[in-house]
């Protein structure tokens, strides 16, 4: 009798392990790359980094062969994100038009990324009357873009509403850490600092 509980139990261990979990999960990791991609061609910069090669000991190459065999697979589902739509390719396109405009303000600090994706006014007190009017139209277009581009991405993806302040929040990272030394940005904490 414990014999054959044994077995009974071997097999439901078996099957357990055979099981594949499929996980349907925001798709944070791939709207970071389309953001940074976005990012450096808005501003014309490319990342010159390699990426990384993985370490490839012993140790950790024994642990992924074993994990191979025992327990359960989990594979993702795979989502690409649509950055590549006409509306899509258009805001890229009217914010690297736009971003020639804004570049004098960010090195006088008179504007900086916040913590949302969005341009925020900073410091505008040394600024004349036409420069802050200029300053006021340029990031009105350039937040406005910005808007529509997260919400773009959004609808082109099929995400749900409650998607559009995490989108956000991935362009924010991508916008303050492509950022210039010297320029304004927000912590996640809304307080804000120069960038190093």
């Amino acid at each position: 009798m414990i014999r054959k509980l044994r077995h009974i139990t071997l097999g439901f261990v078996l099957v357990f392990a055979a099981c594949v979990t499929v996980n349907i999960y925001f798709p944070a990791a791939a709207i970071q790359k389309a953001a940074d991609e976005i990012v450096d061609d808005v501003r014309g910069t490319k990342d010159q980094k390699q990426p990384e090669e993985k370490k490839n000991d012993k140790q950790s190459s024994i642990i992924d062969s074993l994990r191979g065999i025992i327990g359960p697979k989990e594979a993702h589902a795979q989502i690409n994100i649509e950055v590549s739509t006409p509306a899509i390719r258009s805001l890229k396109q009217a914010m690297a038009a736009n971003f020639p405009q804004l570049k004098p303000f960010y090195d006088r600090g008179a504007i900086g990324e916040n913590n949302m994706g969005f341009v925020e006014p900073r410091d505008t007190g040394s600024l004349s009357l036409k420069d802050k009017a200029d300053l006021n139209r340029v990031v009105s277009q350039e937040n406005g873009n910005r808007n529509a581009l997260y919400n773009e991405i959004m609808k082109a993806n099929k995400l749900a509403a409650d998607s559009l302040p995490k989108i956000q929040r991935i362009f924010a990272n991508s916008w303050r850490g492509k950022s210039q030394p010297g320029w304004w940005i927000q912590n996640d904490g809304g307080g804000w600092e120069k960038k190093r």
